[in-house]
């Protein structure tokens, strides 16, 4: 989490603000997004059967979704699974330019703030390489994952509102320009 680049260009969108961020409001509606033709798949893992578990995973507190608003319309999110300070990401949608890079973000900024120590994004694409994302051994990702699965934080000990969205993303990307 602390390896993540923003570029100057999305901290310029960032700064404007025209947008509102949420977490786990319309959890079910990110995943029917993450899994519609029309925000760019063709093709789909996310099927009923999946839907199904991880709306009970949700339900049960384990899954959570971060969502951006545009004039009080869902246009970017993402959704995954949480498990001591580890978050497995699952998915995530755009239905505007940087629409799911801005939720994204946000659920990088809340996972520092609240301890957790593994974005796991299980695919490395060019998408999230931009972002600073890197690949590890199996072998090191087990042994990290053992760790940090150990460890009990709470992805929504910091507020749920846009103001603690607002704030912890600032407070993170303070910290990013400070290492730089």
């Amino acid at each position: 989490l602390s390896k993540a680049h923003i570029s100057r260009s999305l901290r310029r969108t960032i700064i404007k603000k025209n947008f509102e961020i949420k977490s786990n409001k319309d959890f079910n509606q990110v995943i029917l997004s993450c899994a519609d033709p029309k925000f760019g798949r063709q093709d789909t893992w996310i099927n009923n059967s999946i839907k199904k578990v991880f709306n009970t995973l949700h339900e049960s507190g384990y899954a959570h979704s971060v969502e951006m608003y545009l004039n009080k319309s869902l246009v970017g999110g993402i959704y995954g699974v949480s498990i001591g300070s580890v978050f497995f990401a699952e998915s995530m949608f755009s239905a505007i330019p940087n629409g799911s890079k801005i939720a994204l973000l946000n659920l990088v900024a809340r996972l520092w703030r609240t301890g957790f120590r593994i974005l796991d994004v299980q695919f490395l694409n060019d998408h999230l390489l931009q972002f600073g994302a890197y690949e590890i051994s199996k072998n090191e990702f087990q042994a990290d994952l053992q760790k940090a699965i150990q460890l009990e934080v709470d992805i929504l000990s910091f507020g749920e509102t846009d103001v603690d969205f607002s704030n912890c993303l600032s407070s993170f990307l303070q910290a990013r320009i400070e290492m730089s």
